[in-house]
């Protein structure tokens, strides 16, 4: 068994990545709950309200929008999530020696 040890993380790198992961986690949240509000908006249509943001269609375009929006808003928090923990994680790292894990070749 081979020991490496992680002394430093490439912060952009890191950045990128939470960015991509969040911006999935934030595709399927947008998509749920635009659908959700989407489903709503149809429901207050369909039992003949006629006050209010749903009766107006304005339920459907802000469940549209929540399946852009928060891709883009969570990419944007796991971008600086990235950055900030892979700062915090070098500035230890310099002081404790980093994370050590446990290779074997196949």
């Amino acid at each position: 068994m081979n020991k490496l040890r992680i002394k430093k993380f490439d912060i952009l790198s890191v950045a990128k990545m939470y960015a991509v992961m969040f911006a999935v986690i934030g595709l399927i949240i947008g998509i749920l709950y635009g659908l959700m509000m989407i489903l709503m908006s149809v429901m207050v249509i369909g039992l003949g309200q006629r006050e209010g943001l749903a009766a107006g269609g304005g339920g459907i375009v802000m469940g549209l929008v929540m399946i852009v929006a928060f891709p883009v808003i969570y990419g944007i928090m796991g971008f600086i999530s990235g950055i900030i923990g892979s700062l915090i994680y070098n500035i230890f790292a310099k002081m404790v020696g980093g994370i050590e894990i446990e290779v074997e070749s196949v």
